[in-house]
């Protein structure tokens, strides 16, 4: 069995270095480095000793770099049987080779011999009495890694497009102004720079981390999901709103419905400014639950995220597992599919009957009648539709000879449920047509109204009648 021992340099000089560690380096053993850029490297001279340098020079993706660094260190292994690996700090911390290692141990010896890690070191050189830090890897860097609240520490930006990247990530967090430390951790060097410098700097390694100090909420142009549930939570607290405080589950339903019509009405209006506002209002409510919920020992907005996440990941086998889906059409085939399963639906009539009450009835009726399609309960074409619309029609008009009220309104619903019927064939949703058909009928009143020469009430029905026609023209 081939071993492979693994050498932390730590972030000092020789005299740093454990006596095992000095012992490996300075072995007759092939010695493989990740980098000669180190001070108990270039300061000494070690026999045996390969460094890869060359190969982070031939190569700017980082990925390949270290697949090639990988595939030489295995040969390496085949060769001579017992290697040692040597990289700058701490092997635990940031090395991938590493890591990608430390899954084969059933088929190769592996020994660490740990030396101080940079990020131990950069912690030191902030400086900061706040205990609280985050270590993101500059590598894989997206602003939802920073927490404003935190001190952030970004490791590893070794060239100046990797610091352009992060420079755009922070902009989009911090404000403008907001300063930054750049530091040389080998260097035990650390400058304040303005964000806007952090791609302008002179050099850039595998030593160089960027601090960035936590700032007071009030500050910031951005806010995280988290800023919204402490808020959430203030306001529910002994101190927050009253209305707040008063609010259950069954009285924000309404509230819920409001704000996801407002969502539609923004996206129908093709206005983002507002559908950014109204998406914060429909995600207010889904923490406001969220905290009602944890407040009474159901669940937190983790368990919410946690859910979704779980629903996203399994309902995608064509995505997360070796299944296929050719088009839309399969991939919604497979979502209904698990759904189905999921919820241990044994009927259609259970699939219809479990279609939720509370949306509204039109939309409810188109679930319906789609869902009845798939199993061939259908007109076979929309001609089928306007023939059942006309014939509800005829039915209705004799209902109203009648003048019996609960037989006009039975089929004022089977023409409602024709109607829906003929939308789905057209592919309209019937909510937002209705939702149209009422935008457009208030466009035109308030046509009457500014255009009307006297008071509405003082108006006849006629001249209202010739107003709202010459609206049709406008």
């Amino acid at each position: 069995m081939h071993k492979l021992q693994i050498v932390g340099l730590g972030t000092g000089n020789l005299g740093d270095l454990s006596y095992k560690a000095y012992t490996l380096i300075n072995s007759e053993k092939p010695k493989f480095a990740r980098t000669i850029r180190h001070p108990v490297l270039l300061e000494n001279s070690f026999k045996n000793l390969q460094a890869f340098d060359e190969i982070f020079e031939q190569e700017d993706n980082l990925e390949k770099v270290y697949e090639t660094i990988k595939n030489r260190i295995d040969l390496a292994l085949e060769k001579h049987g017992e290697i040692i690996y040597i990289v700058p700090g701490s092997p635990y911390i940031g090395d991938w080779i590493t890591d990608s290692y430390m899954s084969r141990v059933n088929d190769l010896v592996i020994e660490i011999i740990d030396g101080p890690s940079f990020v131990d070191k950069a912690i030191k050189m902030t400086g900061s009495q706040n205990a609280r830090f985050n270590i993101i890897d500059g590598h894989k860097v997206g602003k939802y890694d920073f927490d404003i609240h935190s001190n952030n520490i970004i490791c590893g930006v070794e060239n100046q497009a990797l610091a352009s990247k992060i420079k755009i990530e922070l902009t989009e967090i911090y404000p403008d102004d907001m300063n930054v430390f750049f530091m040389d951790i080998l260097k035990n060097k650390r400058e304040q720079i303005s964000l806007f410098e952090l791609d302008r700097q002179q050099n850039y390694d595998y030593s160089t981390y960027i601090f960035v100090e936590s700032i007071d909420i009030t500050m910031l142009d951005m806010y995280n999901i988290n800023d919204l549930k402490n808020l959430m939570i203030l306001l529910r607290g002994p101190d927050g709103c009253p209305w707040d405080r008063k609010q259950t589950h069954m009285s924000l339903r309404e509230c819920v419905i409001e704000e996801a019509y407002e969502v539609v009405d923004a996206i129908e209006n093709d206005d983002l400014d507002n559908l950014v506002e109204e998406l914060g209002d429909l995600l207010l409510q889904v923490v406001f639950h969220s905290q009602i919920a944890a407040e009474e020992g159901y669940f937190h907005f983790e368990d919410v995220i946690a859910g979704i996440c779980k629903k996203l990941y399994a309902r995608h086998p064509h995505v997360f597992r070796d299944e296929h889906a050719n088009d839309d059409t399969e991939a919604k085939l497979n979502w209904d599919e698990i759904k189905q399963k999921e919820k241990k639906v044994s009927s259609y009539t259970e699939r219809i009957s479990n279609i939720p009450k509370s949306m509204s009835p039109l939309s409810r009726g188109y679930k319906i009648q789609s869902k009845v399609a798939e199993v061939g309960f259908d007109w076979p074409d929309a001609s089928g539709a306007v023939l059942k619309v006309k014939e509800e029609i005829e039915e209705l008009m004799e209902a109203y000879q009648t003048m019996d009220t609960e037989r006009i309104e039975d089929e004022l619903g089977d023409l409602i449920f024709a109607i829906i019927n003929f939308a789905r064939f057209m592919k309209i949703n019937p909510d937002i047509a209705l939702s149209r058909a009422n935008k457009k009928f208030i466009r035109r009143f308030e046509f009457i109204e500014k255009n009307s020469p006297k008071d509405l009430k003082d108006m006849t029905l006629e001249e209202m009648d010739y107003l709202w026609e010459l609206s049709k023209r406008h």
